[in-house]
């Protein structure tokens, strides 16, 4: 399984999304930074598709994103094949945060419960496509939505 990915756009070869969730969990609690977890249909979903132009493809985003957070993509690809262990962690995860629409984000910490074994996940929040943005400057909004759910951090 791979576990990293790096996508054909151009401006997001300057990050790194990571798709499996134990690295992004290892590269988040050594960085101290919460994941960013993109819930996407890559291969089908519009809004998704949208959502990388007007945001994640975007200069703005890719600093804040360098600065405060971690970097994990979560696919529900129609056209290309996973392998059978992303399939299975990307479902477990879209069951656990309750998905039910792409494009979906959402911010949370994770550790390990030593005693039980178990993942512990602190949610901030969740985001989508940002509505009622300015347009050409849905990146602004969207933005200032992701600070408001980095500043609602669970203690």
């Amino acid at each position: 399984m791979p576990s990293c990915a790096q996508t054909e756009r151009p401006a997001q070869g300057k990050l790194t999304w990571y798709t499996s969730l134990a690295e992004a969990q290892k590269v988040s609690n050594s960085a101290k930074k919460p994941i960013f977890a993109f819930f996407t249909g890559s291969d089908w979903c519009g809004w998704c598709q949208k959502l990388h132009h007007d945001v994640l493809d975007k200069q703005s985003f890719i600093d804040w994103a360098k600065k405060n957070v971690i970097l994990l993509e979560l696919d529900y690809p129609r056209r290309k094949q996973l392998s059978p262990e992303l399939q299975q962690q990307n479902g477990e995860l879209q069951q656990v945060f309750k998905v039910q629409g792409y494009p979906t984000v959402w911010i949370f910490n994770l550790t390990d419960d030593p005693a039980t074994k178990k993942k512990n996940i602190s949610a901030f929040g969740s985001l989508g496509y940002p509505q009622g943005a300015e347009a050409g400057k849905e990146e602004v909004k969207f933005l200032k939505d992701a600070n408001a759910v980095l500043a609602s951090k669970p203690q």
